[in-house]
Protein backbone atom coordinates (compact mmCIF):
# COMPACT_ATOMS: atom_id res chain seq x y z
CA UNK A 1 0.00 0.00 0.00
CA UNK A 2 1.48 3.71 -1.22
CA UNK A 3 1.73 5.39 2.17
CA UNK A 4 1.48 8.46 0.96
CA UNK A 5 -1.55 8.43 -0.18
CA UNK A 6 -3.25 10.35 3.07
CA UNK A 7 -0.89 13.37 2.84
CA UNK A 8 -2.97 16.19 2.71
CA UNK A 9 -2.19 19.94 3.46
CA UNK A 10 -3.58 23.67 3.10
CA UNK A 11 -2.29 27.16 3.82
CA UNK A 12 -3.35 29.28 6.45
CA UNK A 13 -2.48 33.30 6.78
CA UNK A 14 -0.84 34.39 9.99
CA UNK A 15 0.41 37.85 10.72
CA UNK A 16 3.84 36.94 9.93
CA UNK A 17 3.01 35.72 6.60
CA UNK A 18 1.70 32.87 5.16
CA UNK A 19 2.07 28.87 6.69
CA UNK A 20 1.57 25.71 5.12
CA UNK A 21 -0.19 23.07 7.28
CA UNK A 22 0.67 19.00 6.29
CA UNK A 23 -1.43 16.48 7.77
CA UNK A 24 -1.28 12.41 7.45
CA UNK A 25 -3.51 9.49 8.95
CA UNK A 26 -1.44 9.93 12.10
CA UNK A 27 -1.25 13.85 13.11
CA UNK A 28 0.08 16.99 11.73
CA UNK A 29 3.55 16.22 9.80
CA UNK A 30 4.19 20.13 9.89
CA UNK A 31 3.62 23.95 10.10
CA UNK A 32 6.18 25.98 7.86
CA UNK A 33 6.45 29.38 6.92
CA UNK A 34 6.70 29.71 2.84
CA UNK A 35 9.88 30.15 1.83
CA UNK A 36 11.27 28.29 5.30
CA UNK A 37 14.52 26.97 5.42
CA UNK A 38 14.46 23.51 5.18
CA UNK A 39 11.44 22.48 3.46
CA UNK A 40 10.44 22.68 0.01
CA UNK A 41 7.19 22.98 -0.11
CA UNK A 42 4.10 20.62 -0.22
CA UNK A 43 5.12 17.41 -1.99
CA UNK A 44 3.70 15.92 -5.20
CA UNK A 45 2.00 12.79 -3.84
CA UNK A 46 0.45 15.64 -0.37
CA UNK A 47 -3.12 16.61 -1.76
CA UNK A 48 -5.11 20.48 -1.44
CA UNK A 49 -7.45 19.67 1.15
CA UNK A 50 -8.47 22.88 3.35
CA UNK A 51 -11.41 20.99 4.58
CA UNK A 52 -9.71 18.56 6.73
CA UNK A 53 -10.38 18.61 9.89
CA UNK A 54 -6.86 18.20 11.69
CA UNK A 55 -5.55 21.32 9.04
CA UNK A 56 -8.74 23.10 9.95
CA UNK A 57 -8.00 22.88 14.04
CA UNK A 58 -4.18 23.61 13.42
CA UNK A 59 -5.56 26.81 11.65
CA UNK A 60 -7.86 27.59 14.53
CA UNK A 61 -5.44 26.99 17.19
CA UNK A 62 -3.08 28.81 15.53
CA UNK A 63 -5.38 31.93 15.33
CA UNK A 64 -6.35 31.61 18.80
CA UNK A 65 -2.08 31.61 19.60
CA UNK A 66 -2.11 35.00 17.75
CA UNK A 67 -5.27 36.33 19.30
CA UNK A 68 -3.87 35.36 22.54
CA UNK A 69 -6.59 32.90 23.53
CA UNK A 70 -3.91 30.23 23.63
CA UNK A 71 -0.79 29.48 24.63
CA UNK A 72 -0.15 26.02 24.18
CA UNK A 73 -1.24 23.84 21.27
CA UNK A 74 -3.14 20.66 21.67
CA UNK A 75 -2.78 18.86 18.36
CA UNK A 76 -1.85 15.42 17.55
CA UNK A 77 1.66 15.53 15.77
CA UNK A 78 3.10 13.06 13.57
CA UNK A 79 7.10 13.32 13.55
CA UNK A 80 9.51 12.45 11.08
CA UNK A 81 12.78 12.59 12.30
CA UNK A 82 15.85 10.84 13.67
CA UNK A 83 15.12 9.78 17.73
CA UNK A 84 17.80 12.43 18.59
CA UNK A 85 15.56 14.89 16.62
CA UNK A 86 12.52 13.29 18.36
CA UNK A 87 13.65 13.87 22.05
CA UNK A 88 14.96 17.83 20.98
CA UNK A 89 11.06 18.45 19.21
CA UNK A 90 9.47 16.86 22.67
CA UNK A 91 11.93 19.25 25.01
CA UNK A 92 11.08 22.11 22.78
CA UNK A 93 7.30 21.49 23.32
CA UNK A 94 7.72 22.01 27.26
CA UNK A 95 8.95 25.58 26.63
CA UNK A 96 6.28 27.71 28.29
CA UNK A 97 4.99 30.69 26.61
CA UNK A 98 7.04 33.67 27.04
CA UNK A 99 9.97 31.56 28.50
CA UNK A 100 13.52 31.40 26.96
CA UNK A 101 15.79 28.83 27.11
CA UNK A 102 19.58 28.30 25.97
CA UNK A 103 20.68 25.40 23.50
CA UNK A 104 22.88 24.26 26.37
CA UNK A 105 19.48 24.10 28.72
CA UNK A 106 17.79 22.05 26.27
CA UNK A 107 21.10 19.63 25.48
CA UNK A 108 20.60 19.29 29.69
CA UNK A 109 17.36 18.50 29.77
CA UNK A 110 17.51 15.33 27.38
CA UNK A 111 20.86 14.15 29.21
CA UNK A 112 23.36 15.26 26.47
CA UNK A 113 25.04 17.99 28.09
CA UNK A 114 27.97 18.31 25.19
CA UNK A 115 25.52 18.66 22.34
CA UNK A 116 24.70 21.90 22.24
CA UNK A 117 25.46 22.28 18.44
CA UNK A 118 23.48 19.32 17.81
CA UNK A 119 20.04 20.43 19.74
CA UNK A 120 20.72 24.01 17.49
CA UNK A 121 20.53 21.28 13.96
CA UNK A 122 17.68 19.70 15.67
CA UNK A 123 15.90 22.74 16.37
CA UNK A 124 16.27 24.20 12.45
CA UNK A 125 14.79 20.96 11.44
CA UNK A 126 11.39 21.30 13.69
CA UNK A 127 8.48 20.99 11.58
CA UNK A 128 6.27 22.35 13.46
CA UNK A 129 7.38 26.55 13.45
CA UNK A 130 5.36 28.16 16.04
CA UNK A 131 2.94 24.87 17.53
CA UNK A 132 6.52 23.33 18.96
CA UNK A 133 8.20 26.71 19.90
CA UNK A 134 11.83 26.59 18.75
CA UNK A 135 11.32 30.36 18.66
CA UNK A 136 12.06 30.16 22.47
CA UNK A 137 15.47 28.82 21.86
CA UNK A 138 18.18 31.56 22.15
CA UNK A 139 22.46 31.16 22.42
CA UNK A 140 24.25 31.75 25.32
CA UNK A 141 23.40 34.73 26.96
CA UNK A 142 20.06 35.19 25.67
CA UNK A 143 21.92 35.86 21.60
CA UNK A 144 18.94 35.42 18.99
CA UNK A 145 20.26 32.92 17.07
CA UNK A 146 19.14 31.22 13.73
CA UNK A 147 15.53 30.45 12.80
CA UNK A 148 14.28 28.19 10.18
CA UNK A 149 11.94 31.28 9.82
CA UNK A 150 14.05 33.83 9.41
CA UNK A 151 15.67 35.81 12.45
CA UNK A 152 12.70 38.82 11.91
CA UNK A 153 10.00 36.13 12.58
CA UNK A 154 11.72 34.64 15.20
CA UNK A 155 12.39 38.48 17.02
CA UNK A 156 8.62 39.28 16.58
CA UNK A 157 7.60 36.05 17.94
CA UNK A 158 9.52 36.92 20.83
CA UNK A 159 8.56 40.36 21.12
CA UNK A 160 5.00 38.96 20.97
CA UNK A 161 5.33 36.03 23.73
CA UNK A 162 7.24 39.12 26.23
CA UNK A 163 4.32 41.86 25.26
CA UNK A 164 0.90 41.82 27.04
CA UNK A 165 -0.09 44.36 24.14
CA UNK A 166 -2.76 44.04 21.73
CA UNK A 167 -2.57 40.84 19.95
CA UNK A 168 -0.46 39.91 16.98
CA UNK A 169 -3.98 39.98 14.76
CA UNK A 170 -3.78 40.70 10.93
CA UNK A 171 -6.52 42.82 9.99
CA UNK A 172 -8.57 42.55 7.28
CA UNK A 173 -8.79 45.37 4.23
Amino acid sequence: MNRHHHHVWTTHDTPLGTMILAANDVGLLGAWFEGQRHFSGPQAHWVSDSSHALLRQASQQLDAWFARELTRFELPLAPVGTAFQQQVWQALARIDFGVTQAYGHVAHAIGRPSASRAVGAATGRNPWSIIVPCHRLVGHGGALTGYAGGLDRKEALLAFERSDRVPLVRRAA
